[in-house]
């Protein structure tokens, strides 16, 4: 068999070395443009469903892994002291609004004292001001008989009459002062009362600080027998269920986590090469290992502005910990790209912490390009 020519093998070998070179190029340029990253993580938010109030479990319908809507009941806690707290509560504030009444009818009596008080004031004044004339007129009396008496003109019996009405008059005019004084004392203790009833009562709505304490304290005791009865915040998988019927849930401890299935999303961290020409709404495509032949086609909504070091982090005598590096080449941080999707296939069922394969299209938020998506070769994920 004749051997191939010389030159018929280098033009062979031309080829196969043009051919690698453009393939080598065309994928340089495609990872340029198309970057992908094995690196990809699904998300999800993980609700910590954590009780408001401390108690017995007697009501735990849910099992592990359960898909449960919004509002459903996950576990309840005994309500009965909070029951009867609330009852309690109630009894009180039933008791200030009835005290509240009874301080209504006494300030209307009390601003009756005072107008009758005022009555009698007034009355005293004018007994005052006829009384103090009276004594005025016999004062003047006494005077005259004063000196006819030395003239010879009155007789000393008429004298001493007129003595006599002098000295009632006096004490007429001192009684009557004393009742207007009395009057007087009388109203200023009743404005005084009223004024504290007026800040006792207030009145029937918020105006009033104790019928408000008194209503916290229901509306307290009501939210407390709410909190008994966990609902399900959100639609979502029941995850890291631990109860059991009769423990003792604590309050502010969290019990279970709940997946939140409207909130999927993948992370896929990216060299620092290339996030920079990332663009919010560039088409992205995600293969999950759990679906290799299903892509999810998705979007990007955003990156992280941040990633943690370890050189440089505080260390022993808060000194910072620099680790040695001896490599030649400087290697990219990995920087977290948000992908988002509008819908999800049929039969796909996405599970936080799944492994995927991220590959975004940078441009095409700009350009507008809906080319349909195909999902990695397996030989890259």
């Amino acid at each position: 068999m004749k051997q191939p020519s010389t030159a018929t093998r280098a033009l062979v070998t031309s080829i196969v070395v043009l051919v690698a070179l453009v393939l080598v190029g065309w994928k340089f340029w495609d990872y340029q443009y198309h970057p992908w990253t094995r690196n990809g993580r699904v998300m999800a938010q993980v609700i910590q469903i954590t009780p408001r109030v401390s108690g017995q479990l007697v009501q735990l319908p849910i099992v592990d892994n359960q898909f449960v809507h919004a509002g459903d009941l996950l576990f309840e806690i005994d309500p009965r002291t909070f029951q009867s707290t609330l009852d309690g509560a109630r009894g009180i504030l039933a008791e200030t609004i009835d005290e509240i009444e009874a301080l209504t009818a006494q300030v209307e009596a009390t601003a009756k004292t005072i107008e009758q008080t005022e009555a009698q004031i007034r009355w005293a004044r004018q007994q005052v001001k006829g009384k103090t004339a009276r004594m005025v007129d016999y004062q003047a009396q006494l005077e005259r008989c004063t000196r006819l008496v030395k003239t010879g003109a009155a007789s000393e019996e008429r004298y001493d009459q007129a003595v006599a009405d002098v000295i009632h008059a006096e004490a007429l005019v001192e009684a009557t002062h004393a009742d207007l004084a009395r009057a007087e004392a009388t109203k200023l203790q009743a404005e005084a009362d009223l004024a504290r009833d007026l800040a006792n009562r207030d009145s029937l709505d918020e105006a009033n600080a104790r019928l408000r304490t008194a209503k916290a304290r229901v509306h307290s005791a009501e939210l407390e027998l709410e909190f008994t009865e966990v609902r399900a915040p959100v639609d979502g998988y029941v995850t890291h269920l631990d109860l059991r019927l009769g423990d003792q849930a604590v309050a502010n401890r969290p019990a279970l986590a709940l997946v939140d299935v409207h909130s999927y999303w993948v992370y896929g961290y990216f060299k620092e090469l290339y996030v920079g020409r990332m663009q919010v709404g560039d088409r992205a495509v995600v293969t999950l290992m759990s679906h290799p032949d299903t892509p999810l086609e998705g979007r990007v909504t955003g990156r992280g502005w941040g990633v943690f070091q370890v050189d440089g982090s505080t260390a022993q005598q808060l000194l910072p910990k620099i680790e040695a590096t001896y490599v030649w080449i400087r290697q990219p941080q990995r920087v977290p790209t948000r992908i988002e999707f509008d819908t999800l296939p049929e039969g796909v069922d996405l599970v936080v912490g799944a492994t995927a394969t991220v590959q975004v299209m940078i441009g095409t938020a700009r350009t507008g390009d809906q080319a349909s998506l195909a999902a990695e070769p397996r030989t890259l994920r």
